[in-house]
This record gives structure tokens, C-alpha cells and sequence, in this order.
């Protein structure tokens, strides 16, 4: 099983996912989170385009986004008034100074491991002021996403530039709660500009719940969608609001993977939304 993600990149400037809170309702859900808090830390933050959309809206807080991908980081460097640093979820040592954590754009799934989840979630809490809020979002396992992952649902778009492109995704391996695909960018005449490899964890609601718990988390809000609607049996995401509880209790609840039959990877992917290709 291919359980790392590796990319080539012959375009690696190609935007295929603009940020736009005025058309796009997962947009507009996450920025208006942060638009409500006053120090906003956006993990696997990508090119930056949530915090400097926020900037440019008025936000006058701290701004903050992390990110492992340099390249990534790069460019989002062009953008000012945020700070940006490069490093994993769990490289994140910050102390009880932001009102808001985000992962967006499914990066949570890029979370692998049972270890890199609670390292990861251990930061979250930690970076965390005493009643602060850790937000993101997981594909509902129950909806069986994967299943439409084939190139006969390849996505015709047009990115930033203009250009014309089509987005194809492949099933490699399903193993446990593991799904890996690969993700090809090409023309519209089929010329390939990128292609990536790519592997997502699914987890349900009770194997998050049991992670958050660990970290010291409580979930506040829970949806099944960016319209704020409660998860149900026919729901396609799994969206959490948790948050920092005051005091961090100890737990002996078994490892998530064979709680749940799945198996973990041995290497972690990033958590970058905008560079990691997931489908919608």
C-alpha cells in the first residue's frame, strides 16, 4: 500500500482552489469563524488565502498560518500583515495565544496516524487560550466519498489564470480507514500539468470524539454540512468546533486503529489543504 504522499509538479503555480467566502459556502463558514476571533492560527494554511482574505476584510487581530510545504510558504510570503511559519501540526509550540485553530479543506484527513493525530491535537489544545476553539472538518466514512473518485467524474475548471483544465481522481488502496488515490491536473486536450499521490484517513464521529477527549477537547458544535445542519445518516462531511477544556484528563481508551479495525501509516503526510489535491 502506498502510504505516503509524493507529487511532480510541472505546474506548481496552478491555483485550483481560489478562496471566496461570497460565493462558496465552506469558505464562508470558516471565515466567518475567523473573522470572530481576535488570534487566528490556519494549520496547513497553504498559499495563505484564508488569512489574507481576512486581512484585506478587516480583520485587525493576529493572524497566523503554518504550513510544512516551502514552497507553499513561499508564496503565501507575498502576502502581508500575516505571519507565516513553516511546520507540521504538531511542530506547533505555541502556548495559550490564539481564540481559533482551523484545519480547512479536509486537511484533518491528512492526519495518518493514530500518534501524528494526537500530537497534532495535543498542539491544537496547547496553542489554545482556556475556552479557545479548534475547528475543522473530515469526509463522513458513512458516505463512502471514495466511490466517486474515478475519472468519469473528472471536474472541468477554469483556474485563476484562465486556463481551461480537467481534474481526474483514482482509487489505489482502501485499507482500514485508509484511502489512497492519485490526482491528475491536465489540459483540457489531456496534456498532464501535475499529478499527485495522495493518502486520506476517515475516522466517524465516536473515533474523534474519544481523540479530542484525549487532547483535552470538548466538541461545541458538530454539523454535517457548511450550512450548520446536524449530522446525519445521509450527511457527506463530518464539521467539529471543540474546545479547549480547562483541565486535561488522563484516558486508557485503546489505540484509534484497532478500535476501529483500520491500520496507521508509518509516515505522515502534510497537512497542507491547498497542496495535498482532494476531491470535493
Amino acid at each position: 500500500m502506498v502510504s505516503h504522499t509524493a507529487a511532480v509538479y510541472s505546474d506548481a503555480d496552478a491555483a485550483l482552489y481560489p478562496w471566496d467566502p461570497a460565493s462558496v459556502p465552506g469558505d464562508r463558514f470558516y471565515h466567518d469563524l475567523g473573522m470572530g476571533a481576535d488570534a487566528v492560527l490556519d494549520v496547513g494554511c497553504g498559499t495563505g488565502m484564508m488569512l489574507a482574505h481576512a486581512r484585506a476584510s478587516g480583520h485587525g487581530g493576529r493572524l497566523v498560518g503554518l504550513d510544512p510545504d516551502r514552497p507553499s510558504l513561499d508564496r503565501a510570503r507575498r502576502r502581508p500583515g500575516v505571519e507565516w511559519v513553516a511546520g507540521r501540526a504538531a511542530d506547533a509550540r505555541w502556548t495559550g495565544e490564539f481564540d481559533l485553530a482551523i484545519m480547512t479543506g479536509h486537511a484533518f484527513q491528512c492526519l495518518l496516524t493514530d500518534d501524528e493525530l494526537r500530537a497534532s491535537l495535543a498542539a491544537a489544545r496547547r496553542a489554545l487560550r482556556d475556552g479557545g476553539r479548534f475547528a475543522f472538518e473530515t469526509r463522513h466514512p458513512r458516505a463512502r466519498a471514495r466511490e466517486t473518485w474515478n475519472p468519469a467524474n473528472a471536474r472541468d475548471l477554469t483556474d485563476h489564470r484562465g486556463r481551461r483544465l480537467r481534474v481526474r481522481h483514482e482509487v489505489e488502496d482502501v485499507t482500514g480507514d485508509l484511502v489512497t488515490f492519485a490526482t491528475t491536473t491536465a489540459d483540457r486536450d489531456g496534456a498532464p500539468l501535475r499529478r499527485d499521490r495522495s493518502t486520506l484517513r476517515f475516522l466517524g464521529e465516536a473515533a474523534l470524539d474519544v481523540l479530542l477527549s484525549e487532547a483535552g477537547l470538548a466538541v461545541e458544535e458538530r454539523y454535517g454540512d457548511r450550512d450548520r445542519t446536524p449530522v446525519t445518516g445521509r450527511s457527506r462531511e463530518i464539521i467539529t468546533i471543540a474546545v479547549r477544556r480547562r483541565a486535561q484528563r488522563a484516558s486508557s481508551v485503546p489505540m484509534i486503529s484497532a478500535m476501529w479495525g483500520g491500520s496507521s501509516s508509518s509516515s505522515a503526510a502534510s497537512s497542507s489543504s491547498e497542496n495535498q489535491p482532494c476531491p470535493t
